[in-house]
C-alpha cells in the first residue's frame, strides 16, 4: 500500500518520530556520500518546482546553483517518478524553445491526522500543497479505540472525495499534544490515561497501512506554517497554538528547533503569578479555560457557535477572557523576544479568527509598552483551524521527497 518510486528512499520504521528529521541537531560531525548528496539535490529541485507555477531547466539551474547537465538528469528522473510533468515549450526569440516544467499534484499524497482533547481531524494533501479533503469530528477526550473506529469509518470517503490514489500515498502524519494522557484539563475522564505511552503504530497500523510519522501538535502546526503559511516571508518565528491546551513551536531559518529534550516551546507550563502559586499560563490561555468560564456563567458550550457572542453576557465573558489571556501572555512573550528574537509571533489553532484578531490586537498593544531591545509583532498564523493536521500531512513529504538537512547526515544503520 506504499508508494514505491524509483529513487525514493523508504528505508525507515513503520512508525517514526521527529528524530530523523532533526539529526542535524544531534550529530556534531557527520559526512555525506554521493547517494545522499544526489538525493538532497533532487529534493531541492523538486521543491524549487513546487514553489513556482511553472519553470524551466535554465531557471532551475539559476535558482539552485546546480549545473545544467545535473538539472537535466534530475528533471528526467522526477518526470519518470511522476512527481513533475512537462507543460509544453516556452517560445523564445531565438534558439530551441525551453520546456516548461510543473509539479504534478497527483504525483504524491499524504494524510494528516490530528488527535486532541476536543476533536479528531483528518486531511489529505497533494504534492502541490493543496488540501484535497478534510473532516473534523468535535468530540471530547476521544479514547484510542474511538479514534481507530472514526478513522476506519471516515477514511474511505475522504480518499474518494479527494481523488487520492492509495498507491501514491507517501505516509500519514499524526499530530497530538505531548503528555496527552497525563495533563489534567477540565472534564478529563480517568480512562483518558489510556493515551499515556501508547504505541501509535500498533493502534493505527491496520486502518492506516502506510508509514506513520508522529509529532507534537504545535510542532506540526509550525511546520505547516513554514511550508504553507508565512514561512516564506518569515524564516524565523515563534508559534502559539491555542487549542484545548496551549502549545508553542520555535522555527529558526525555516527549521523547527526542538531543544535538548525535544521539549522546546512548552509555553503552557510557564507560571502565571496573577492566578496564584502553582498556576500556569495554560490555565488561562486555552479553549478549555475559556469554555470553563462560559460554563461557570451558565452558557451551553456544546453548541457549534459556543464562542459567538450572541448575548451581552456571553460576549462579556469572552472579552474578559481575551483581556486575561493577553495579560497572562505578556511575561512569556517578553522571554521569547529576549531569548529568541523571532521575526514574528504567530497565533494559530482552533480559536475562531475573530477572537485571534482580538488577542493579537491586545498583545500588540501591551507589548508596545514594554521596553525591550526588540519586540516581534504578533500576527494571526496563515494556516487555518486545521493547522496541526495540515502540518502533520506535510511531514511524510519532508521525510521522503522534500529538502531536509538530516538526509545529508551519514548516520550508522
Amino acid at each position: 500500500m506504499t508508494l514505491n518510486l524509483p529513487g525514493l528512499d523508504r528505508r525507515q520504521p513503520a512508525t517514526s518520530g521527529p528524530e530523523a528529521r532533526d539529526a542535524r541537531l544531534t550529530l556534531s560531525l557527520s559526512g555525506t556520500n554521493l547517494e545522499r548528496a544526489g538525493d538532497y539535490n533532487q529534493r531541492i529541485v523538486l521543491q524549487a518546482i513546487r514553489l513556482t507555477d511553472e519553470t524551466t531547466r535554465s531557471d532551475l539551474a539559476r535558482v539552485t546553483g546546480l549545473t545544467p547537465p545535473t538539472i537535466v538528469n534530475i528533471t528526467k528522473r522526477l518526470i519518470e517518478m511522476g512527481l513533475v510533468k512537462p507543460a509544453g515549450r516556452l517560445q523564445g526569440k531565438r534558439g530551441q524553445p525551453a520546456m516548461r516544467i510543473v509539479i504534478d499534484p497527483d504525483g504524491a499524497f499524504a494524510i494528516g491526522l490530528n488527535i486532541d482533547r476536543d476533536h479528531i481531524t483528518l486531511v489529505t494533501l497533494d504534492l502541490a500543497g493543496k488540501i484535497r479533503s478534510r473532516h473534523t469530528r468535535e468530540i471530547a477526550f476521544a479514547l484510542p479505540e474511538t479514534v481507530v473506529g472514526h478513522v476506519r469509518e471516515i477514511l474511505p470517503g475522504l480518499l474518494e472525495e479527494g481523488g487520492i490514489d492509495r498507491a501514491r500515498i507517501l505516509g500519514v502524519g499524526i499530530a497530538l499534544p505531548d503528555d496527552l494522557g497525563r495533563i489534567s484539563l477540565p472534564h478529563r475522564p480517568k480512562e483518558y490515561d489510556a493515551w499515556e505511552g501508547i504505541d501509535l503504530g500498533a493502534l493505527l497500523g491496520d486502518v492506516l497501512p502506510w508509514p506513520l510519522h508522529a509529532d507534537n501538535d504545535a510542532a506540526s502546526a509550525a511546520l505547516g506554517e513554514v511550508h504553507l503559511g508565512n514561512g516564506i516571508a518569515l524564516p524565523s518565528f515563534f508559534y502559539l497554538l491555542i487549542s484545548a491546551g496551549l502549545g508553542g513551536g520555535l522555527v529558526i531559518d525555516r527549521s523547527y528547533v526542538r531543544g535538548a529534550d525535544s521539549r522546546s516551546g512548552e509555553i503552557w507550563a510557564m507560571p502565571d503569578p496573577a492566578r496564584g502559586e502553582g498556576a500556569n499560563v495554560q490555565d488561562t490561555v486555552s479553549l478549555s479555560a475559556l469554555y470553563a468560564r462560559l460554563e461557570a456563567a451558565g452558557h451551553d458550550v456544546t453548541e457549534p457557535d459556543a464562542l459567538v457572542g450572541d448575548s451581552p453576557d456571553r460576549e462579556a465573558v469572552i472579552l474578559r477572557w481575551l483581556d486575561d489571556a493577553a495579560a497572562a501572555l505578556v511575561q512569556p512573550l517578553i522571554a521569547v523576544n529576549c531569548l529568541i528574537n523571532p521575526a514574528a509571533i504567530l497565533i494559530g489553532g482552533r480559536l475562531p479568527g475573530k477572537l485571534v484578531d482580538g488577542l493579537v490586537e491586545r498583545l500588540n498593544a501591551r507589548m508596545a509598552g514594554v521596553r525591550l531591545p526588540a519586540v516581534a509583532p504578533v500576527q494571526r498564523a496563515g494556516a487555518a483551524d486545521d493547522a496541526s493536521a495540515i502540518g502533520a500531512a506535510i511531514i511524510p513529504f519532508l521525510d521522503h521527497i522534500l529538502p531536509s538537512e538530516s538526509i545529508l547526515m551519514q548516520a550508522g544503520r
